[in-house]
């Protein structure tokens, strides 16, 4: 049987080690994950990542070859996972459990303000600045999610679904409402469109976001991808670009 004595000294020890794990971690049950950034263009300075917001089917052409109405019907939204972030010249992991995995070129904005029911026309008062994504999507897995009425996570929110460029800052390029939008797998042009063909402009989608979230600084927006989505293959190189903005390469593999 353990002495008084002994049993005093183990429970200062287990005190003492419960001490020295919470400092290690910051007072968390473990080390938090490391937080989320993108580079921001021309500075060391760092975009600290909140949330990533999706805008679905907001050109024309691409709303009809995916097989809907392109009408102005209101603009949805689903999310991604900040930690799905890829950067520019990274490497894109082929997903499992899918065959059909597509590219999304689009517009990208990032936050620096946000709020409830933004006025479009107060809306570039909260933009920090923009870049180039690629939201990749198991397209077959979210065709099934769509039959089933079920959400769309298991098609858009998979690892490394979100690549993205470094940020421009929007005071040095301004607020891009026409532009070339592209991309070239293998040096071959699969999508095609000009930021003046979206359905809902970037004030408009942020107006529409805030009245139903609040946005907050360090959300992202990917605001749409023009017409030619079409499937990637390990080995294949992407490389896109937003006139104005930036341009984007990634290796799928």
């Amino acid at each position: 049987m353990l002495s008084k004595y002994l049993l005093t000294s183990l429970n200062q020890t287990r005190k003492k080690l419960d001490v020295t794990q919470q400092s290690a971690s910051g007072g968390y049950v473990f080390a938090p994950p490391p937080q989320a950034s993108l580079p921001v263009r021309g500075t060391t300075q760092r975009f600290p990542v909140h949330r990533i917001y999706c805008v679905g089917r907001n050109y024309a052409e691409h709303a009809i070859e995916m097989g809907h109405d392109p009408k102005r019907e209101a603009p949805f939204f689903f999310q991604k996972n900040p930690d799905t972030l890829v950067p520019d010249g990274g490497k894109f992991p082929y997903p499992d459990r899918s065959t059909d995995v597509h590219h999304e070129l689009e517009l990208v904005v990032a936050l620096a303000r946000g709020g409830r029911n933004i006025a479009p026309k107060d809306a570039a008062a909260c933009i920090f600045g923009y870049a180039v994504g690629l939201d990749m999507t198991r397209r077959d897995l979210q065709g099934e999610a769509k039959k089933l009425g079920r959400p769309w996570e298991v098609g858009k929110a998979f690892e490394q679904a979100a690549p993205c460029s470094a940020i421009e800052p929007a005071s040095r390029i301004g607020h891009p409402a026409k532009g070339a939008v592209w991309l070239d797998v293998n040096g071959e042009r699969r999508q095609t469109g000009d930021l003046s063909q979206l359905i809902w402009s970037v004030p408009e989608i942020i107006g529409h976001l805030s009245a139903l979230f609040e946005p907050k600084p360090g959300d992202l927006i990917f605001t749409g991808t023009p017409a030619g989505v079409g499937p990637v293959k390990r080995g294949d190189r992407l490389h896109g670009g937003v006139e104005g903005v930036g341009e984007l390469k990634i290796e799928v593999v």
